[in-house]
């Protein structure tokens, strides 16, 4: 029996607190746990939190976890006065209506899925009497993927106090047996080691993490607020190189494969790179060190093609060459002087790399397509179905796409959909300081193809989840589920056909029995099937066009409802007691903006984000943005560059938080842009051209792209995004700087520099203290806009004057 390290993440993060800022004397966290258990890779995980009501009056406690993006909730339970609140999975719009009614009887209503890099949050409240206690329960599932010969279990815990009764409690089966068990991670550093135990016997193994309060204060992140890290586990199960892993119960199976003693296969891969004016910056730098990493990891039989894009396109070299000191050399030089500049033609960078891979036809290899991108198109084909046709008809299943997509200017459901087309996957990369190991993680992945052309056969198997797969790599792993007919097993007989380098083998092993369980949890393997169908269903549904959506759709939410799962088709509705707030979950696709209901005033209105146009300035010193609004028909600056001959001016709409109806860029002396709710202008010299649909316009060193209510503006080295909202009939636009010169004049309300602050009261009245003046502010909330999807944030209002630290007046402009 061969080893593979598995290594399994988990994350659990609760925070429970009060609706204002946390006060430990006002309620307790007494008892925290959190219980885990992993049977064949699928992990059922409860958080249950258990709060006290210190104070003499009632008080709103709210449960807040953050969960894998992956997991499906499957149970909410609210647990007060011996009373017991479930929530209710239904149909999304069934839920929406069981909101309206509950707003109709003078209840209020509101919920927030917001989605991170890896995590999800669930966020409901209660109000909890005086002295009386509370407990949440929330029950989610996963499947665990395998990435880089491993699965992760992270346990992110951050109580935010010390809590008595803290514990975690992990629970590991796997029939194939466990060869070993290891934690790591920040909180199992320094004195909480001690607090860790951990069991192993053949088959199964035991996790157990229990801090004492002062052990909760005593790690490198922790403090009087409690612990705020990670606990990984990771385990190695033995593997065999044959069929692998199956195990029925009940009439269903769950068959994992991923052999790892196969000879690799050598690869062709070509790496197409956006180094449009966009990725100025860490990210043109973060990406230029992880391609020179990944160029050093292409074994010599390795054949690769290198193609950078903005407005043009750039070859490397013509055809696909070989990995030799020589040429990789070369590559990397190549790789250190890319330059950001100019504009995005997707369409035509994809199609000239499949043209590349598609005349290097080498017998024996694995062929595999990469592009990098931070934004929409914006030259060239702009129309995203037609770039998805192209593509597809381009590549013609030949081999996989792989579509990174850095930041979150990236119209990423695009970018999702031609990866699905194409049997690959799209993948977001994170403007952060690692984004340079995430892409060589991401590369990492698909490095050593093992096998091409994989097909899974089920004699006797019916109600298959997906069978077919264009390559396996090594490090992965390959899940199949379904039913077997008439539950005998006697006629059920698995087989894997694939081909390894150049010639077809055959995985089979007719002297095998399948694994059977008989325990109480019978259904989890069917849960398995259900979980793995509905996501697959649901990229599925992605890539269909809208006339063939509904049958998809329509399977996948059958299922959802069956098994209970909250997935972006259905909603849980949270029941409270008689005049609490209901409260209902969405779950958000990845790069989708989560809906969220709201009661004001007496009347329900159901909006999604953006909700209003605030004026944001950001912090050096504080997490907690300042915020004001403008009121008035103002013509205001809003950037000013003199030096580069860049002049932005906006006219504010009438409306209170409307937006601008109109906003004006001046560049150089010949160029202008003018834009407002009937459509764009651009002006050189005696030249006028009205934008009336998708192309580009370009003027000079104007460029102009209208897309999915966006305009998008390149003038010179700025790039402005002017978002086109709608309410109540009426357009308003919202500017957003994504990218200015570096000049000393600049200014404008879009070149505000960010804010240092104090908070120096914060009891009757809050005052922040900035350069040396106490202002009176109040907490609100105001939606940031330079992310996409756009979030709303937490913010101090204040007037104009306070923010900007100068009269407004100093931001008007006497013409646009």
């Amino acid at each position: 029996m061969g080893r593979t390290v598995v290594q399994i993440t988990f994350i659990g993060l609760l925070l429970a607190l009060a609706s204002t800022l946390p006060n430990k004397d006002d309620w307790d966290i007494y008892s925290f746990h959190i219980n885990s258990t992993v049977t064949s890779r699928y992990a059922t995980t409860v958080i249950t939190s258990r709060v006290a009501n210190r104070m003499d009056e009632s008080k709103e406690i709210e449960f807040h976890v953050q969960i894998p993006k992956n997991a499906f909730i499957s149970k909410f339970q609210m647990f007060i006065d011996g009373q017991v609140y479930d929530g209710v999975v239904k149909a999304k719009e069934q839920a929406q209506q069981q909101y309206t009614e509950a707003v109709s009887r003078g209840e209020s209503a509101g919920l927030v899925s917001s989605v991170g890099r890896t995590l999800e949050e669930f966020k409901t409240s209660v109000t909890v009497a005086a002295h009386k206690k509370v407990t949440f329960e929330l029950t989610y599932e996963e499947l665990m993927k395998r990435t880089h010969g491993k699965y992760e279990l992270q346990i992110h815990a951050r109580p935010m106090q010390p809590v008595r009764d803290f514990k975690v409690d992990v629970h590991i089966h796997e029939e194939a047996g466990i060869s070993f068990i290891d934690v790591k991670g920040g909180l199992s550093t320094n004195a909480l080691a001690n607090a860790i135990t951990k069991t192993h016997a053949d088959k199964q193994a035991w996790v157990y993490f229990y801090p004492t309060v002062d052990q909760q204060k005593m790690c490198d992140s922790c403090g009087d607020q409690g612990m705020n890290g990670d606990l990984v586990i990771v385990y190695d199960v033995n593997r065999d190189n044959g069929l692998g892993h199956i195990k029925k119960s009940d009439g269903y199976f769950v068959h994992h494969f991923a052999p790892s003693d196969l000879p690799r296969i050598p690869k062709n891969v070509v790496f197409v790179i956006d180094q449009s004016g966009s990725m100025h910056g860490r990210k043109i730098e973060q990406t230029r060190i992880a391609l020179i990493h990944i160029l050093n990891d292409l074994a010599e039989d390795d054949y690769f093609g290198l193609i950078t894009f903005d407005g043009n396109i750039f070859h490397w070299k013509r055809e696909l060459v070989q990995a030799n000191s020589k040429n990789l050399e070369s590559a990397k030089n190549f790789a250190q002087n890319i330059q950001d500049r100019g504009s995005t033609d997707i369409n035509e960078a994809v199609l000239q790399g499949a043209s590349m891979l598609n005349a290097h036809n080498r017998e024996g290899s694995a062929s595999i397509l990469i592009l990098l991108t931070d934004g929409d198109p914006t030259s060239g084909v702009t129309n995203l179905e037609k770039i998805q046709s192209n593509v597809r008809e381009a590549i013609a299943g030949k081999f996989p796409l792989y579509c990174l997509g850095f930041g979150f200017d990236v119209d990423f459901k695009f970018l999702e959909k031609m990866s699905l087309q194409n049997n690959g996957v799209a993948r977001r990369i994170y403007e952060d300081s690692d984004a340079d190991l995430q892409l060589k993680g991401f590369y990492e992945e698909v490095a050593t193809p093992l096998l091409t052309d994989v097909t899974m056969i089920y004699v006797g198997g019916t109600n298959l989840t997906q069978t077919n797969f264009s390559q396996y790599y090594n490090g992965s792993e390959i899940v199949v589920a379904g039913e077997i007919t008439d539950n005998n097993i006697e006629t059920f007989t698995p087989q894997v056909v694939a081909i390894s380098s150049n010639r077809r083998i055959i995985f089979s092993n007719p002297n095998e029995t399948v694994e059977s369980t008989q325990t109480v949890s019978d259904d989890r393997i069917q849960r398995v099937w259900a979980y793995l169908t509905v996501k697959q269903l649901l990229d599925k549904e992605l890539q269909l066009s809208e006339t063939e959506k509904e049958k998809v759709k329509k399977e996948a939410l059958e299922l959802s409802l069956k098994y209970s799962f909250v997935t972006p088709l259905t909603s849980m509705v949270v029941t409270k007691p008689p005049g609490e707030n209901t409260d209902v979950l969405h779950k958000p696709r990845e790069g989708e903006t989560p809906q969220r209901s709201q009661f004001t005033g007496g009347r329900a209105k159901s909006v999604t984000v953006p909700l209003l146009h605030r004026f944001l300035i950001n912090t050096k010193n504080q997490t907690v943005p300042l915020c004001f609004d403008v009121s008035g028909s103002l013509q205001l600056k809003l950037l000013h560059h003199p030096s580069e001959e860049l002049f932005v001016n906006g006219e504010l709409d009438s409306v209170v938080n409307g937006g601008f109806n109109s906003i004006f860029i001046h560049f150089q002396t010949d160029h202008h842009v003018e834009i407002d709710s009937r459509g764009v202008t651009v002006r050189e010299r005696q030249t006028v051209a009205h934008h009336t649909g998708q192309d580009t316009i370009t003027a000079g060193s104007v460029t102009v792209v209208v897309h999915n209510k966006k305009v998008h503006v390149t003038a010179g080295k700025m790039r402005l995004v002017i978002l086109v909202h709608e309410k109540n009939g009426n357009k308003f636009l919202w500017p957003v700087l994504k990218k200015h010169p570096s000049a000393d004049d600049s200014e404008g309300l879009l070149a505000v520099k960010p804010a240092v602050y104090e908070v120096v009261q914060q009891v009757s009245v809050t005052k922040l203290k900035i350069k040396n003046q106490e202002v009176d502010v109040t907490s609100d909330s105001a939606t940031d806009y330079s992310i996409d999807p756009p979030v709303t944030k937490n913010c101090w209002l204040m007037s104009a004057d306070s923010a900007l630290q100068r009269p407004l007046a100093d931001f008007s402009v006497a013409q646009l």
